[in-house]
């Protein structure tokens, strides 16, 4: 396998997605709601998904497909080469705000992650990495992180875990909140991890997310030295849904054993 050439496919395939994409800010929307009322699909998600499945397809007939709309395959394992996609993360925004949405996607080899992109497709920005290459924002490479304390951090999380909740001790939460910097929440994970891995912000926190989500961002924020894990402080499960925590190196652990306790 030519991961170069998979890597400028992939690349390729991101760039032209985008650009449909950004077409559609023009047509009108089909809306409709998955698992609950505030879980939205639109009929460019779909398409966007559809694209990619027909490129892959095309390219490289033997490789799998893992897609939050369900075009792909159905997958009980991860053997072989697995493109992990979410052709809009960020629904709700795309909806509402025609930005602060990405496509995200992670290419595996037998379970690791081998290459990552997370593409801003409204400013253009393509964060990408090949294991054990780097990470790059379009053309260039993003150092790798350095240590920051818990009193100079932003997080990104969502404001509802901080108020009762059957997933998390809020208290915990509410001492975090007091001690750091700042908090913010984008409503799209992949570009939460693009922030982490480019120092925009230090760590990003979610109680529930699904490969796709984080496929690509993982890889991408491994490289510059972040730490990713479920808030259990385990390898994420690559093959369902589960909590999510990355930060800087030095500041994951602390989050983890000071602030966090879930249900």
């Amino acid at each position: 396998m030519d991961i170069f050439k998979l890597d400028r496919d992939a690349k390729n395939m991101l760039k032209e997605a985008g650009n449909r994409i950004r077409t559609s800010f023009s047509s009108e929307l089909s809306i409709e709601s998955k698992a609950d009322a505030n879980d939205l699909v639109t009929n460019i998600d779909k398409e966007i998904e559809q694209f990619f499945i027909r490129q892959i397809n095309a390219a490289y007939p033997s490789h799998l497909i893992l897609g939050e709309e369900g075009f792909g395959n159905q997958l009980e394992h991860l053997e072989g080469i697995v493109w992990m996609l979410d052709p809009i993360d960020g629904t709700m925004n795309f909806i509402h705000q025609k930005r602060n949405f990405a496509i995200s996607l992670g290419i595996y080899k037998d379970g690791e992650g081998i290459l990552g992109y997370i593409y801003d497709v409204v400013l253009d920005e393509l964060y990408s990495a090949h294991k054990g290459h780097g990470a790059f924002l379009n053309d260039e490479r993003i150092p790798f992180l350095e240590e920051t304390s818990i009193q100079e951090a932003i997080i990104g999380m969502n404001a509802s875990w901080v108020v009762p909740n059957d997933h998390i001790e809020n208290d915990g939460l509410i001492q975090l909140v007091r001690d750091v910097r700042g908090i913010r929440s984008y409503g799209s994970a992949a570009l939460e991890l693009a922030y982490v891995a480019t120092g925009r912000i230090d760590a990003y926190m979610s109680m529930r997310l699904s490969p796709w989500d984080v496929a690509g961002g993982m890889v991408i924020a491994s490289e510059v030295g972040a730490v990713a894990t479920n808030l259990r402080g385990e390898s994420l499960k690559m093959l369902g849904t589960d909590t999510f925590f990355v930060a800087r190196g030095g500041l994951h652990q602390q989050i983890l054993t000071n602030y966090i306790k879930l249900k």
